[in-house]
């Protein structure tokens, strides 16, 4: 066989990956938008979504722009779905309670992706942070905690000296913290969420102001990182 991907194995990793970009963008993409940012002609952008919308997994609105489709919640929704159904209250108990976003995220290769995410009831503005989102684990502080819970030989290799000093603070102190590193001006606090069989995991939260200094915040994250672990490891 020859060297190189199959065109099958190629479509699947161009549609997987549009995927994976309109789950990182923070509204709809308008096709040229996405050809561009996936690295080929509109041509074949366009026949990729119209595959994607025939499975509902991407819609288009009236001006045509693209955003992920229902069907990615309810595929969403199969993966640990124990993890979620334990965390989802807690989540929401968090965000009402802080008044700020909470979510789920866990290690995936070298990314850290958001399983699960829920906004606060009555905040008069958030930070959406949706199912789905990646980022490289060596950002934020969801990646934070997650690699505190890791031996530094299993730390990716680009890892700066500024986070392996940022990380031994997480393990000495129990949360990580970032500022401007995900998105600019928002603010995270993540606790690491340990349960055993499982890939490393954190629970965080993501806030543009507030008045609670970040220990308080993570003492709240630790008490629902509590309830989880003791319901799925119990």
């Amino acid at each position: 066989m020859a060297d190189g991907p199959s065109p099958a194995s190629q479509t699947l990793s161009r549609g997987i990956r549009i995927l994976e970009i309109l789950a990182d963008a923070r509204g709809p993409l308008a096709i040229d938008e996405i050809a561009t940012r996936l690295g080929v002609h509109r041509s074949i952008a366009y026949r990729l979504l119209r595959t994607l919308e025939d499975h509902g997994l991407v819609v288009r609105g009236a001006s045509g722009a693209v955003s992920l489709g229902a069907r990615m919640a309810a595929l969403a929704a199969g993966v640990a779905p124990d993890l979620q159904a334990e965390a989802l209250p807690e989540l929401t108990a968090v965000a009402n309670e802080l008044g700020m976003t909470c979510f789920l995220a866990v290690l995936d290769g070298e990314d850290c992706i958001t399983l699960a995410s829920i906004e606060p009831r009555h905040a008069i503005a958030s930070v959406a942070q949706r199912p789905g989102a990646r980022h490289p684990v060596t950002v934020g502080a969801p990646g934070k905690a997650i690699l505190a819970q890791l031996a530094a030989a299993e730390w990716p290799a680009d890892t700066s000296p500024a986070l392996r000093r940022d990380v031994e603070l997480t393990r000495e102190r129990g949360y990580g913290t970032s500022h401007d590193e995900v998105i600019p001006t928002v603010q995270s606090v993540a606790v690491p969420l340990v349960l055993r069989g499982r890939r490393p995991a954190a629970i965080a939260v993501v806030h543009v102001a507030t008045n609670l200094d970040d220990a308080a915040i993570a003492a709240r994250l630790e008490q629902s990182a509590a309830v989880i672990r003791d319901a799925l490891d119990g």
